[in-house]
């Protein structure tokens, strides 16, 4: 693994460096071969960067969760590391435990997971289990880019919706439109939810902050399209970055509520392990003029820190400028009506085939 020390901004992705993992002993740098003379012609050839799609083979998908301030149960993850490039992923540290680094390297060897449909199917199939809601991701996004091909996401929603297992989303692409036909079948069993992850409706701040993502109004586009079809849809503006996307928390809700979204949620950003310093790294980058303004407010809803991982506080943080965010979002969202909140989901549908091929209800 290179780490591409200096910052330099590479088309397409959102962290500037590939620092070495923290669990990493060692450090290579490598010097760049001459370049032939045909890519020597090519003024871009170092602002570019190839995703790489590498089989992961694990024997399980489901994971279940206790932490006592996330919402979600069991999970299941079709893919390891994504493409989207947010610069300020919490889940960019997962990448240290594959030996690779939680900068471009997250963005760029995607980890997939082909055999998941089967091995979901064989986790429902199990008499020891009881039918809860899995959600789709909750570490990284189910519908990233590789998902346009590789399709395991829609695999596995295939085995939920024979099986009537509710499902929750939470995605920041338009492709989960693709699949409204496995959300309707799912929904007429109380059985289906989305959420939208905008963080900002500035298109341009989209672009360098969370590149490979779908624009802010493709995901308003995809919230209209499951309201209409009577899908249980909402949004999570998450993160809000103090200083740099906290004012647009308004408008976000405002635009969410005319594309009829239920409900809505947020998180304050946390900058775990080394994303910290690649979002500091990206910052210097992209706003120069504003670091010292954003990492003031971060520290200020952090303890006077970049990063408070505590129970509790980590997602919406403390102090006077974190309460003022709470505040806000909880009076916006009441004036859009966005603090309807979903039925919950029902697990009352849930069947298992037998091994003859007949269907058993749970």
């Amino acid at each position: 693994m290179a780490d591409t020390s200096d910052n330099q901004k590479i088309h397409g992705r959102g962290a500037v460096r590939n620092p070495a993992g923290r669990f990493e002993r060692l450090q290579t740098v490598t010097d760049n071969d001459p370049p032939d003379e045909e890519d020597a012609a090519d003024p871009d050839r170092h602002k570019r960067l190839p995703t790489q799609i590498f089989r992961d083979s694990s024997k399980t998908v489901i994971s279940t969760n206790d932490s006592p301030d996330i919402g979600m149960e069991a999970t299941l993850n079709p893919y390891r590391g994504c493409e989207h490039g947010c610069i300020y992923c919490y889940a960019r540290p997962t990448h240290e435990y594959l030996g690779l680094s939680a900068g471009l390297d997250f963005e760029t060897k995607i980890f997939a997971k082909p055999d998941a449909p089967n091995l979901l199917r064989e986790k429902l199939m199990s008499p020891s289990w009881q039918p809860k809601v899995i959600t789709l991701s909750g570490v990284t996004d189910c519908y990233q880019p590789a998902e346009r091909k590789l399709q395991i996401t829609r695999g596995c929603l295939e085995v939920l919706t024979e099986f009537r297992n509710p499902v929750a989303i939470i995605t920041k692409n338009q492709l989960a439109t693709r699949d409204i036909d496995l959300f309707s079948e799912l929904n007429t069993h109380k059985a289906a939810a989305l959420n939208f992850s905008i963080t900002t409706l500035d298109n341009e701040l989209c672009r360098v902050m969370e590149p490979r993502a779908s624009q802010p109004k493709l995901r308003l586009r995809a919230v209209e399209t499951f309201a209409k079809a009577g899908i249980p849809v909402g949004i999570m503006v998450g993160p809000v970055i103090p200083g740099l996307t906290d004012h647009e928390v308004p408008a976000i809700l405002e635009a969410a509520a005319n594309a009829g979204a239920q409900r809505a949620g947020y998180t304050m950003m946390r900058l775990p392990y080394g994303v910290k310093d690649l979002f500091q790294g990206w910052l210097a980058e992209n706003f120069p003029d504003r670091a010292e303004k954003v990492l003031s407010r971060v520290r200020e809803v952090r303890g006077g820190k970049l990063n408070d991982p505590n129970f509790g506080s980590r997602m919406r943080g403390t102090g006077e400028y974190a309460d003022h965010v709470a505040q806000m979002f909880k009076l916006y969202r009441k004036r859009y009506g966005l603090d309807r909140g979903f039925a919950e989901l029902s697990v009352a549908a849930f069947r298992r085939p037998s091994r003859d091929g007949q269907l058993s209800f749970f």
